[in-house]
């Protein structure tokens, strides 16, 4: 059985983090795997992912079972799996959806974090679950909660390791929706197909520019428009645009 499988539908690629009896833990088999669905993500007919887990669970971060005997350099290991496995995801030019079916936790809540949108299950709990075994946040959690949730709040969330239920993760907008855990799966893909038939190039520059928002000055973020408004302007997607708008049609973007 594959630690994680892919599935594509039209330009959907649904990516399913595939450990379900442990919860999805990544061991080191699982990081090679995701990082080969990674990379598959990249081609350009994926015009959308969604994130997912098999199973009662979404992910629960590290696989504990590898640090019985020692846990080495974890460090290192970051350095290693985790921390390109974030970046690539995250690099991603297109849209991201975690539909999250169940606990999120640990590494496992920063992957959902670092996605662009996140859709939960009624039954999703997410847990920040680094501190209960003396460590700090990793994977990017850092920095993907304070963005998302502000100082104050990821402090008191990141450092009490509390359980939020779904609802609660929606009312404090670290989730988009919540739904019914046997809609989950098609409800990611309705939100998936509209923004898979979207101009891709320019949401990847959107994904970017929001990025750069938060750390650049007005001048800097002007600028940065301007850079990438005329890279957006070189794409088919934008001449498709203007004459689909002049002859008074829907347009067909095409990603490219």
């Amino acid at each position: 059985m594959a630690e994680v499988e892919t599935q594509s539908d039209g330009g959907v690629m649904t990516i399913t983090l595939n450990r379900p009896e442990v919860l999805n833990a990544f061991d080191s088999a699982m990081h090679e795997a995701f990082r080969a669905a990674l990379e598959e993500a990249r081609k350009p007919e994926v015009r959308a992912v969604v994130l997912t887990g098999a199973g009662r669970g979404f992910c629960v971060g590290q696989d504990l079972n590898e640090f019985k005997d020692a846990a080495g350099d974890i460090g290192e290991r970051l350095r290693s799996t985790y921390n390109p496995n974030v970046l690539a995801l995250r690099g991603l030019e297109k849209p991201v959806i975690a539909a999250v079916n169940g606990p999120a936790a640990g590494a496992g809540l920063s992957l959902a974090c670092a996605c662009d949108l996140r859709l939960a299950a009624s039954s999703a709990t997410f847990v920040p679950a680094f501190i209960g075994i003396g460590l700090v946040p990793d994977t990017g959690a850092t920095y993907f909660v304070e963005r998302l949730l502000g100082y104050s709040r990821a402090f008191e969330w990141l450092c009490s390791g509390r359980r939020l239920s779904a609802a609660d993760a929606h009312a404090w907008g670290l989730v988009a929706e919540v739904v019914a855990e046997d809609r989950l799966s098609a409800r990611a893909a309705e939100l998936a197909a509209p923004l898979a038939a979207l101009p891709t190039r320019a949401l990847g520059l959107t994904k970017r520019l929001l990025e750069r928002a938060a750390v650049s000055s007005l001048e800097e973020q002007l600028e940065l428009e301007a850079e990438f408004q005329a890279e957006a302007a070189r794409s088919e997607d934008f001449r498709e645009g203007v004459n689909a708008f002049l002859e008074k049609r829907e347009p067909r973007f095409s990603g490219r």
